[in-house]
């Protein structure tokens, strides 16, 4: 048998494979990805089938709220600023390339924060002005302001239709209903709830919204066609941050900051079914479009939880950057 000379690579030939290695693109980015913003200034792309940080983007100084445009290929986020220096820019994220394109300055509008993407527009949230706005991509300009009246106009949503505008108000104890009342004029029923409503969703049938109180440990439940509180209770919460239902309408997800719990109720009889500990400072709620999972940013402990929504288990922890907080997905 004739023996095999070793393989020896010339100096040539290395630098050639280096090159080449050099020149293979990175992997694509994910569809669906989940967006996570970390308040050290970055957002992180992450694969949800493994669970790995596939990139990370940097933004403005101390982001709080992130979303992706419609067609998956932008993210924006808001850059809320320091305790001392409050911001006025949100960051318009390429998720393609992977890099921030630009920085929208607000001017003088203050502490952007609550995001929504609809009709191919960005809505937003300025708390320290009482302001919602819109921010048309197409044309990099911010094309509409709207004043609530109310204090710390903090979380926002639209409808389907773009018709209805939600905000909540945390220095106000309100949730605004916001109505497009002619083709240039809106009409707005601030509605009274708890102390320090912040986190809040709408039921995946339109009919409710549920706001959770930061400040009393309360929910209150919005019959958005009464545009009223229909009812109010207890969960027991020591700081609710978010609230979020799954996407089957089966449970409501409470994340509870000074706590460090997830709680889970029973969306049909308001029963609490689990208390889940979860570190330090558990923030924003993402939920998968098929109800399974559910991830939790733990802000103060610097990862994303998995939970696992049949059993209620947690599955894994995810590190995405220091001080993870709002999320979102990215389908293209």
């Amino acid at each position: 048998m004739t023996a095999r000379s070793p393989l020896i690579l010339t100096s040539a030939a290395i630098l050639t494979l280096a090159a080449v290695a050099l020149a293979t693109p990175p992997a694509d980015t994910p569809s669906p990805a989940l967006l996570v913003l970390n308040k050290e200034g970055s957002l992180a792309i992450v694969d949800p089938a493994s669970n790995s940080v596939v990139a990370t983007v940097r933004t403005g100084d101390d982001p709080h709220e992130c979303v992706a445009s419609s067609d998956g290929m932008l993210a924006f986020v808001s850059n809320y600023g320091g305790a001392t220096t409050p911001g006025n820019t949100i960051s318009v994220i390429d998720l393609v390339a992977r890099r921030e394109l630009h920085r929208v300055d607000l001017g003088v509008l203050r502490r952007p924060h609550g995001l929504a993407f609809a009709g191919g527009k960005l809505y937003f949230t300025a708390e320290t002005n009482q302001i919602i706005g819109t921010y048309d991509p197409a044309t990099n300009r911010i094309d509409w302001l709207l004043g609530t009246g109310q204090n710390t106009t903090h979380m926002i949503a639209v409808a389907s239709n773009l018709n209805t505008i939600f905000t909540a108000n945390i220095g106000s104890n309100t949730i605004s209903v916001i109505e497009r009342s002619g083709s240039q004029s809106w009409s707005q029923t601030a509605i009274p709830v708890g102390k320090g409503p912040e986190g809040f969703d709408i039921t995946p049938d339109g009919k409710e919204l549920w706001a959770a109180h930061s400040r009393d440990g309360g929910v209150s439940v919005i019959n958005l066609f009464e545009k009223r509180v229909v009812h109010t209770f207890g969960v027991q919460t020591k700081r609710s941050n978010r609230l979020k239902f799954t996407p089957d309408g089966r449970l409501v997800l409470i994340t509870d900051l000074d706590a460090g719990t997830l709680l889970v109720l029973n969306r049909t009889n308001f029963k609490e079914m689990k208390r889940i500990p979860l570190g330090h400072e558990p923030a924003g709620i993402l939920i998968a479009p098929d109800s399974l999972r559910a991830y939790v940013a733990v802000t103060g402990d610097n990862n994303v939880v998995v939970v696992d929504l049949r059993t209620f288990d947690l599955q894994t922890r995810i590190q995405t950057g220091t001080g993870p907080d709002g999320m979102a997905w990215a389908v293209r």
